[in-house]
């Protein structure tokens, strides 16, 4: 196996990616060796969000230094919750759900880490394997009985649930800290596992896992976690009008995902670079500096968005949203895909079936059915400056006139899209009914 890449801790610190660590400095000497670590990641949804992103990434990056990684799928604790920083009690899933998020979200961690490349090839578990048979007055006497609850309420996550008013905390969710806290003495039993890695509030449940593992094994184990993503103008990070930004491509479609890295600001793009892409800490400044240097838009999103839709959808998917990208912005839709299209529609792109009867209609009375424009004026302006685009094409009429077959099915995309553009910036996906 090839050696640890003992600046590891010192690449991280340089990104910004540590926000606390436990073990009072010794975790450096503990990373001079090859070491067995582990993030968890509980089923709340089918699909994980970007907020996992920086875990996910940082576990790739151990790996890469040649460490160990686990992705640990919570089976047994997205059953109940974690309720740090949760301003409300969670709904609960049965098991049935989580157990299909827990195989989709399996599947989706996998595509981070790489599980066949000698001694430091990664594995998934499921914290459902050891709960499972598990009865409460076992948990209650083994897990239990070495927690302080006069602890347990002052960590800070818990405390702020206490305190607020009407709400409070469910004895379910008071539980979840033992529960992932016994995750990592299992891990560190039957694995050998030394770190855990986690968001910042993560602290809580991770320092209770040290805790337990000391305590039930006598191991010395270390926990580090990762600041959560905050944007420089306070909005919440990996939401946008049309919602939550999701790793699966079914969710959120490559050219959205892209689209939206691509819109990062430019307080955050430099940030973002380290936090989320394998370029080089001078690198990035580099592109800072040039980007300070140059009059004009700086470069730094073009490459965020390409970085982090490649690690996340691969080449096809950062080809297709440049390609859709491309296509919008320069009118060439004709090299679009059905598959593209189909993201476009996918993505909240404004659609609709073309009635029955579209041979019949006027182009103006479809256009404003579909809600491109609030009467017909608009639409007999734009179509007198040639400012309606069919598929790529200039339409135009004479003042008294209309066109004719702008939608027969001989002119569709792949036989069945037309892309309408009205104006610069109102675009409008019609579909023939099959």
């Amino acid at each position: 196996m090839a050696g640890v890449d003992t600046t590891l801790l010192k690449d991280l610190d340089r990104r910004g990616l540590i926000n606390q660590a436990t073990g009072d400095g010794e975790l450096t000497e503990h990373l001079a060796h090859s070491r067995t670590l582990y993030c968890g990641f509980d089923p709340t949804a089918d699909s994980l969000h970007i907020g996992s992103l920086v875990p996910l990434l940082t576990l790739k990056r151990f790996q890469a230094a040649g460490h160990r990684p686990i992705a640990l799928v919570g089976g047994a604790t997205g059953l109940i919750g974690d309720p740090s920083f949760k301003a409300q009690e969670r709904s609960l899933n049965t098991p049935d759900v989580v157990a299909g998020w827990v195989d989709k979200i399996r599947a989706q961690v996998s595509q981070f880490i790489d599980f066949d490349c000698g001694e430091n090839s990664a594995a998934v578990a499921n914290n459902l394997d050891w709960t499972r048979d598990l009865n409460v007055l076992d948990f209650l006497r083994d897990v239990g009985k070495h927690f302080s609850v006069n602890n347990m309420v002052n960590k800070e996550s818990v405390k702020q649930r206490i305190q607020r008013e009407g709400e409070g905390i469910s004895f379910t969710e008071f539980s979840y800290m033992l529960l992932q806290s016994m995750d990592f003495s299992e891990l560190y039993q039957r694995e050998n596992c030394t770190l855990q890695i986690g968001g910042s509030d993560q602290w809580g449940n991770i320092t209770g896992g040290v805790d337990l593992t000391r305590r039930q094994h006598r191991g010395k184990v270390f926990g580090l976690t990762l600041p959560l993503v905050t944007k420089a103008d306070g909005t919440k990070f990996g939401k946008t009008e049309s919602g939550t930004i999701w790793l699966d491509p079914k969710r959120t479609s490559p050219y959205a995902f892209y689209q939206f890295w691509l819109n990062t600001a430019d307080a955050d793009a430099y940030k973002f670079l380290r936090y989320f892409t394998f370029l080089s800490v001078d690198e990035i400044d580099a592109i800072e500096r040039a980007d300070a240097e140059r009059a004009g838009k700086p470069e730094a999103q073009g490459i965020l968005a390409r970085e982090v839709t490649r690690e996340v959808h691969g080449e096809e998917g950062l080809a297709a949203a440049e390609r859709i990208s491309r296509a919008l912005f320069s009118g060439d839709i004709a090299e679009l895909s059905a598959g593209d299209l189909e993201q476009l529609r996918q993505d909240g792109l404004p659609s609709s079936e073309l009635p029955a009867d579209f041979g019949d209609q006027s182009l103006i009375n479809v256009l404003v059915d579909a809600g491109m424009a609030p009467s017909g004026k608009p639409v007999k302006d734009a179509l007198g400056r040639k400012a309606v685009l069919v598929n790529g094409e200039a339409i135009g009429a004479e003042s008294n006139s209309e066109p004719k077959g702008v939608f027969a099915p001989g002119r569709a995309l792949h036989e069945r899209y037309f892309i309408v553009r009205l104006g610069k910036k109102k675009y409008h996906l019609f579909v023939l009914p099959i």
